[in-house]
C-alpha cells in the first residue's frame, strides 16, 4: 500500500509539473493567410490578437470578427494538442499503478 502512495504522489508532482509547463508555453493560431494571429497559452488563455490592417474594412466588421473567431479556434486546437502531448501519459488514469480500469 506504502508503495502505491508513493506512485500515486510521483505521479501528482510529474502532473503538476506537465501542467504547469503548458500554462508556460505558448502556441499560436491565424486566419485569413496571417491577417488574423492569436497567442495563447498551452492552457488556452488568449494572449494576444493581431490584426493586420489590411483586414480592417469598416464596411464589412462581420468578415474581421469571423476571422478572429477563426484564428481563435485554430490556437484553441494548437492548445489542445500540445496539452494531449504533454498530458496524454500522465492522464491515463491510475491504470497506470497497477489498478486497472481506474
Amino acid at each position: 500500500m506504502q508503495q502505491l502512495m508513493k506512485q500515486a504522489q510521483k505521479m501528482q508532482a510529474q502532473m503538476e509539473a506537465a501542467q504547469e509547463q503548458l500554462a508556460q508555453t505558448e502556441v499560436s493560431g491565424s486566419a485569413g493567410g496571417g491577417l488574423v494571429t492569436v497567442t495563447l497559452s498551452g492552457a488556452g488563455e488568449v494572449l494576444t490578437v493581431k490584426i493586420d490592417p489590411k483586414a480592417v474594412d469598416p464596411d464589412d466588421v462581420e468578415s474581421l470578427e469571423d476571422l478572429v473567431v477563426a484564428a481563435i479556434r485554430d490556437g484553441s486546437r494548437a492548445a489542445q494538442d500540445l496539452a494531449q502531448t504533454t498530458m496524454g501519459p500522465l492522464s491515463g488514469g491510475a491504470g497506470g499503478l497497477g489498478l486497472p480500469g481506474l
